[in-house]
């Protein structure tokens, strides 16, 4: 018999040896070369989560925080402030800070430009008539006129190292201090500017009614733990803090509950009326800028990456591949995934179309069994087809022993039709 195109299964294994288990089954060492990647990766971000937690977990951190050993933290200037007598309470929410207002109390609003309209107009009112000194870091152009009235916002400059260059007491005590950011412009004619930068003051006291005052910082540098040792920044931050017996110092939130309006859900605008706040006024909008960049990041790494559609190149296969090499390689891939049923019907059907022409039938009808058992068992002179039937069209071998058998019996049946 000549050689045959089909596949040619692989060589027993033996009745004896077990075939696996399904067609996806992989070794122990293989699952781990696929996961042992992902697990080094998971290990590292716990460890670094449990450092981070361990380095984190002695107090607070955060900028401007009185509580904070940071280089940005305040904790240095809190400390200076009780040994003077002075107490100093941290307010996260915005009634903690408004009750604590009063004739004796200096209000700190560490970030003024996180407030929405409604918390500015609600703390403006609380501490409006309270005579005592409310002082506001670096407020900006969207906080500064409601909170301290008739007064508007520069653009921003450097911090930087500037003489006093006013009447207040205690500036002149302070000398040179590190100042800057913004720069203020005031309608109050009984207002004391200090350090200007550019002609316009980086530190302004506008007096309020009786003995209270606002104070507007442009920069909140000279409260850093990394910055209180030099110039004067140490004495002027003292003296302005340090004008009552008591500081309150308040650290704005975006989880307070009041940075959604007022309690029947109503915010306030601007002028103090009624007015929604929207989810984008409780985002910073340095975070606006920084979504907007990270999508356009996207957008241009995606166009790098895109594949470039061009218009079909034909070009001639790099190698020629044997026959034999096509049918090994098919061979061993129903092995791996024990398609013994396929690899059967493979064999059956090439031995039917070749078997046709020797009995006498067409190749179209050789995958019937109606028209090719009868002209087979005519061919072999046997008065049964049942043997050729369970050859040519039974059912898929249950082990690759069977297969093989099956292989065998198959060049068998096609040598004695060739040969009858």
């Amino acid at each position: 018999m000549t050689e045959t195109s089909v596949p040619a299964p692989a060589a027993p294994r033996g009745p004896e040896t077990p075939s696996p288990a399904t067609s996806v089954s992989r070794a122990p060492h293989q699952i781990w070369r696929r996961v042992r990647g992902l697990l080094l990766a998971a290990l590292l971000l716990a460890v670094a989560g449990i450092t981070f937690a361990a380095l984190t977990s002695g107090g607070a951190h955060g900028r401007l925080d009185p509580r904070s050993p940071d280089p940005a933290g305040s904790r240095a200037v809190a400390e200076l402030l009780k040994d003077r007598g002075v107490t100093v309470d941290v307010a996260t929410t915005l009634d903690e800070a408004t009750a604590a207002a009063g004739p004796d109390t200096t209000l700190l609003v560490a970030g003024p430009n996180v407030l929405t309209a409604y918390q500015r107009h609600v703390l403006r009112a609380a501490t409006g008539d309270s005579s005592g000194r409310t002082v506001l870091v670096a407020p900006g152009r969207s906080s500064v006129g409601a909170l301290a009235p008739g007064t508007h916002a520069d653009s921003a400059g450097p911090v930087a190292s500037r003489p006093a260059d006013c009447d207040l007491p205690s500036a002149r005590s302070a000398g040179t201090a590190d100042t800057g950011g913004f720069r203020y412009r005031t309608d109050a004619h009984d207002a004391i500017a200090c350090y200007p930068a550019d002609g316009l003051p980086t530190f302004l006291v506008l007096p309020e009614h009786g003995t209270g005052d606002t104070v507007l910082l442009g920069s909140p540098d000279l409260l850093h733990n990394d910055r209180l040792d030099q110039q004067g920044n140490a004495s002027l931050a003292l003296q302005t803090l340090g004008s009552r017996p008591h500081l309150v110092w308040y650290l704005p939130s975006l989880s307070d509950p009041s940075a959604m309006g007022s309690g029947d859900g109503s915010g306030s605008g601007d002028d103090g009326t009624a007015g929604g706040s929207g989810f984008l006024d409780l985002v910073p909008s340095g975070w606006l800028w920084g979504t907007l960049q990270l999508a356009l990041a996207a957008v241009l790494a995606a166009i790098w990456r895109a594949r470039r559609l061009g218009p079909l190149v034909t070009e001639r296969l790099p190698v020629a591949v044997r026959a034999s090499e096509s049918t090994e390689g098919r061979a061993r891939l129903y092995r791996k995934t024990n398609a013994r049923d396929r690899a059967a019907e493979t064999l059956r059907s090439a031995t039917r179309d070749r078997l046709a022409p020797l009995v006498g039938v067409a190749v179209r009808d050789a995958q019937s069994p109606e028209v090719l058992l009868p002209a087979v068992s005519a061919c072999l002179g046997t008065p049964s087809d049942s043997d050729a039937a369970a050859l040519l069209f039974g059912p898929a071998p249950a082990d690759d022993a069977a297969l093989v058998l099956l292989t065998d019996q198959l060049d068998a049946l096609e040598r004695e039709v060739r040969t009858s």
